[in-house]
């Protein structure tokens, strides 16, 4: 089945794979060959891609929301951003994690704090993308 990772900036990936699992707001799903056609909304959180049946060979995507089609031989993912676990950069991530809790800690409205919040979970999602790199390089 193909994959098709699109965002804001560009086509991510435009592969065959063996299956994904894609977060979305109705829980996480795995989608196999001739799985059946569905519309969703994704949301922030991590894409798990393996590429052929043969190895446990697996990529991770760090996504904010987005829409999700599916059809027998094919998955199409729009989202705003997806972060492949290879170019995310903890130090800086952690920084900027630790800059959006005190954006939070020191909001002044509703507003500000949810914002806030927003970055606090797309920086904990990438952070987890890279966790998930780090360990499949050890394996």
């Amino acid at each position: 089945m193909n994959l098709k990772l699109v965002t804001l900036g560009g086509v991510k990936l435009d592969e065959a794979v063996y299956s994904v699992t894609i977060p979305t707001i109705d829980g996480e799903i795995s989608v196999l060959p001739s799985h059946e056609p569905l519309v969703t909304v994704a949301k922030d959180g991590v894409i798990t891609v393996r590429c052929s049946k043969e190895t446990q060979e697996e990529e991770f995507f760090a996504i904010s929301g987005g829409v999700v089609k599916i059809d027998h031989s094919s998955v199409q993912i729009l989202v705003d951003e997806a972060d492949h676990g290879d170019d995310i950069l903890e130090a800086e991530t952690q920084a900027a994690l630790e800059r959006a809790i005190t954006a939070r800690d020191n909001a002044g409205d509703q507003i500000e704090r949810e914002k806030a919040k927003q970055l606090i979970d797309r920086h904990m999602v990438r952070l987890k993308v890279a966790d998930l790199q780090r360990r499949k390089r050890r394996r």
